[in-house]
């Protein structure tokens, strides 16, 4: 465990001192807050503007690009700069890698969330939950979408064949992903094919299960189903963390496929 926590401070300590990536991964989310809030101020229904949507969808946005799409870029560019084949021989136990980037992640979502949260509020009336049981759920929506995340992440860093051609791999993916699962666009406003598309992933169900905590019931009505559906939300998250662990498990590489 020491070991593990001690990994984990040395990639928050290297995501830190890259300010490319510092200012990418959470400033961007930022700023697209304030563009789109600034420029979209219509009522979508039920006591709802379409600021206030577009910031929960943003939340769930800024955890999979901690998760997902950063892992996915930073895991092939180590593989390729040897050193994920540097640590296999040492006699670090390989968890600890694995335990290193998943505090980053960690660290990443918190702060990330907390600076959009401040955000929104501050400046464009998204309030707060005001329970303790929308606390409870926008905690169980965030631990099990960030989870489901970060395992994707790995999974899909086995894909790319270079460090190079990553971004070009992952970047897409993590577009079309936010374009078709409600986070630029009313949800329900999209082709009924691109919404049964969305619905296999992850990031659909987090925006969903975001939006029952930061957005009136009423507009749960206008959800998919007639309800925000929160057995649904945790039932697909759930199912893609192990799916995503089993394909970490099995499709994994630590070298490169020239080292063989």
């Amino acid at each position: 465990m020491k070991l593990g926590l001690r990994q984990g401070a040395l990639e928050v300590r290297q995501f830190l001192r890259s300010r490319e990536q510092v200012v990418f991964t959470l400033a961007f989310p930022v700023i697209m807050i304030i563009v789109f809030g600034s420029i979209f101020k219509a009522d979508i229904g039920g006591g709802v503007n379409l600021t206030q949507y577009f910031v929960t969808g943003m939340i769930a946005t800024g955890l999979m690009t901690a998760g997902f799409q950063a892992l996915a870029i930073q895991i092939p560019m180590e593989r390729d700069r040897g050193v994920l084949k540097r640590l296999l021989g040492t006699p670090m136990p390989r968890w600890v890698y694995f335990a290193g980037k998943v505090l980053m992640v960690g660290f990443i979502a918190v702060l990330e969330t907390v600076i959009l949260l401040i955000v929104a509020t501050l400046f464009f009336g998204v309030e707060l939950p005001d329970t303790v049981g929308k606390w409870l759920t926008f905690l169980w929506v965030c631990a099990l979408g960030i989870t489901a995340c970060t395992l994707c992440g790995i999974a899909f860093s086995s894909l790319a064949r270079t460090g190079r051609s990553a971004p070009a791999v992952v970047t897409p993916v993590a577009l079309i992903l936010q374009f078709t699962s409600g986070v630029f666009f009313v949800f329900t406003e999209l082709p009924a094919w691109m919404q049964n598309v969305a619905s296999v992933f992850p990031l659909k169900w987090m925006c969903q299960g975001l939006r029952s905590v930061f957005l009136p019931a009423s507009f749960g009505t206008s959800e998919p189903g007639g309800s925000y559906n929160l057995p649904m939300v945790a039932l697909v998250l759930g199912a893609w963390c192990l799916v995503a662990l089993v394909l970490c498990l099995t499709t994994f590489r630590w070298t490169t496929k020239r080292d063989g």
